[in-house]
């Protein structure tokens, strides 16, 4: 085995495929790190790598995404209900490259030649079907898997005909104009169903399913203003949630989960605990105690798995979930090389006896442990694990409401939080997520100009 210097002075180790022909490395080169997914922890990683090579080029950064433009998965309950333009919240991945040093590749993973390291990156193509960019083989040194996950439908029948997801932006933007376009229709007199509501229902009774319901019936309420005035918008939408666990958010203190279950039947969003879906048709929805309940749009958000083309990809460990298994140090159990992060990763909660939830603070929080200690990890120095630090949870129940728990600094104690304040905390969660990639007086100009368009943009998108 040949051993060569990284420009920071760390021996690494080289195989010998790569002291071989055109592709040998010198030791004035940088280190090559290839980071597939855009995410909440891939881009922040990008980025914070990328800043660290900016007077002593230490990393050659690739940054490789099948989309075009960046969003903040939280916002996606925002986009679907209407009460927020995707367009006003994603930022083109090429952009930030360009900003802050790294290459962008557009394209999804689809396979690991861990013999040559090189990652295959399929086509990109537009939203019409045209091809962008070919499949291609990236090579990398250092290759971080962070592809996030994609909703489970636990192989519930009907599911991936019959439901929406939250997997995108797309996704969500699919879901408003349908809700919408039912919404005019009936309006207008157009309603092809015998009855005289919508029936919406959520399947999960998560996160994201409450933060869903209770955007949806805001929203609703000001469909009026917009036009839809022959309808009462809180009538005719009946919404539900159809949660399988006997009460909502289980991850949450029990008295925050009824807290959260009283305001979403105030809202007159109806709570079905304790009923598990075994089957989801075309206009209705069958549960385990046999229960049949109608359902014009369906919306599936129970549940986090990897994507299905990481289930043993490159002969790496993957669990039931298609997550890949990693160690300690974010490691792929199989190979050294290759991390992964974010939900696509079943990584330890170390004094948890539990797997790191699929949050975002969790994949940031991974984002900063491997930019400090990546290079470190590979030259076999001795290092801290990753232990992750839950801060709490906040449930964003409307424009001015929030209900969660705040923890970390009171060292696991749980203190409770609403309303108002906790509205400002959960903004913030997203405004420091744009600092990490902007810096934080670019934050508070784009918060400026966010308030300022206020003022000539509808409160509910409408088309």
């Amino acid at each position: 085995m040949q051993r060569i210097k990284d420009p920071a002075g760390t021996s690494l180790r080289q195989g010998p495929s790569e002291a071989s022909g055109d592709e040998k490395q010198s030791s004035a080169d940088p280190l090559r790190v290839l980071i597939c997914g855009g995410g909440a922890g891939g881009l922040v990683l990008a980025t914070m790598l990328a800043r660290k090579s900016r007077r002593r080029r230490k990393y050659a950064v690739t940054l490789a995404d099948p989309n075009a433009a960046h969003v903040w998965k939280p916002l996606l309950h925002e986009f679907a209900s209407g009460s927020a333009d995707a367009g006003f919240h994603e930022v083109a991945y090429i952009a930030l490259a360009r900003w802050h040093g790294f290459v962008f590749a557009q394209g999804s993973l689809k396979d690991i030649d861990r013999e040559k390291r090189e990652a295959v990156i399929g086509s990109a193509y537009d939203e019409t079907g045209v091809e962008l960019t070919p499949e291609r083989r990236i090579p990398y040194d250092i290759l971080v898997i962070a592809v996030g996950g994609v909703t489970n439908d636990f192989g519930i029948a009907g599911v991936r005909e019959h439901a929406f997801f939250l997997d995108s932006a797309a996704d969500a933007e699919r879901l408003q104009r349908q809700i919408m376009r039912d919404c005019m229709r009936a309006n207008h007199g157009l309603n092809e169903r015998s009855n005289d509501y919508l029936d919406i229902s959520i399947i999960g009774g998560g996160a994201t399913g409450v933060e869903l319901a209770a955007e949806l019936r805001a929203t609703t309420r000001e469909l009026i203003a917009y036009g839809l005035d022959k309808l009462d918008p809180e009538r005719f939408i009946r919404l539900r949630v159809i949660n399988a666990d006997a009460r909502l958010l289980p991850q949450l203190p029990e008295r925050i989960g009824i807290s959260i279950d009283q305001i979403l039947r105030d809202l007159k969003v109806e709570v079905l605990n304790g009923q598990m879906v075994t089957e989801v048709a075309d206009n209705l929805i069958t549960t385990r105690s046999g229960r049949q309940i109608p359902s014009d749009i369906t919306i599936w958000a129970a549940g986090v798995k990897g994507p299905a083309f990481l289930a043993g990809i490159g002969g790496l460990e993957t669990n039931a979930a298609n997550q890949i298994v990693v160690t300690p140090t974010l490691q792929s159990t199989r190979d050294e090389r290759i991390f992964a992060m974010g939900d696509c990763a079943a990584a330890l909660w170390l004094g948890a006896d539990a797997q790191v939830p699929p949050r975002a603070q969790a994949a940031a929080q991974e984002a900063r442990y491997l930019a400090d200690r990546m290079v470190q990890i590979i030259a076999g120095n001795e290092v801290k694990p990753f232990r992750y630090n839950d801060l709490g949870s906040l449930v964003s129940l409307g424009e001015e409401n929030a209900v969660g728990t705040l923890m970390g600094w009171a060292r696991g104690a749980g203190i409770r939080i609403e309303g108002f304040v906790a509205q400002m905390i959960y903004r913030w969660l997203y405004k420091r997520h744009q600092a990490a990639l902007f810096g934080w007086w670019a934050v508070i100009v784009d918060s400026i100009g966010h308030w300022m368009r206020g003022a000539t943009r509808p409160q509910v998108k409408v088309h």
